[in-house]
C-alpha cells in the first residue's frame, strides 16, 4: 500500500485506524482560472502635413490704350498761331492683379476608441486524479462504481 502509506503513515498505524475508521484518499483535478488584463498594444497619433502645390490660375484683366486717329481737313485756314504750348493729356490705366492668400476650413478629423469584442481559444492541457486500487494477493474488494472485484 505505498501510496496510502504516504498519505496515512506507516503500515502499523494504516492497519490500527484501519480498524477504527473508513479511510479516504482525495482526487483533485486542475480547472482553468482565465482572468483579463488590458495591456497597451500601441497608439496612433495623428497630426497635420503642410503639402504645397503651384496654382496657376488665369485672370482676365482690361487696360486702356489710346487710338490715335488722322484725318485730313483740307487745309482749312485757321485763326491761331502754331505754338507748342497747346497739349492734350489722356489718362490711360489698366487692371493690376493683386494676390492675397486667406485661410479656410476644408474639413476636420475627429477620433475615439470603441471597443470590439474577439473570441481568443485557449487550449490547455489540465490534469486530474483517478484512483486505481492494486491488489496483492487475493483480497475481495467491492468498487461503487464497478462490479466487485476478485
Amino acid at each position: 500500500m505505498g501510496i496510502l502509506s504516504e498519505i496515512f503513515g506507516n503500515d502499523e498505524e494504516l492497519k490500527q485506524e484501519t480498524n477504527d475508521k473508513d479511510l479516504t484518499l482525495r482526487l483533485r483535478k486542475e480547472e482553468l482560472d482565465i482572468n483579463k488584463s488590458r495591456v497597451q498594444t500601441g497608439d496612433v497619433e495623428f497630426s497635420k502635413e503642410i503639402i504645397e502645390e503651384q496654382k496657376i490660375v488665369d485672370v482676365p484683366v482690361t487696360r486702356e490704350e489710346v487710338v490715335i486717329e488722322r484725318r485730313t481737313l483740307n487745309n482749312e485756314q485757321s485763326d491761331s498761331p502754331i505754338t507748342d504750348e497747346e497739349s492734350i493729356r489722356i489718362p490711360v490705366s489698366e487692371e493690376r492683379v493683386d494676390v492675397n492668400k486667406r485661410t479656410v476650413v476644408t474639413g476636420e478629423i475627429s477620433a475615439h476608441k470603441r471597443e470590439i469584442e474577439d473570441v481568443k481559444h485557449v487550449d490547455e492541457t489540465l490534469k486530474r486524479e483517478e484512483a486505481r486500487v492494486n491488489k496483492t494477493g487475493n483480497p475481495d474488494v467491492v468498487d461503487s462504481e464497478q462490479n466487485p472485484m476478485h
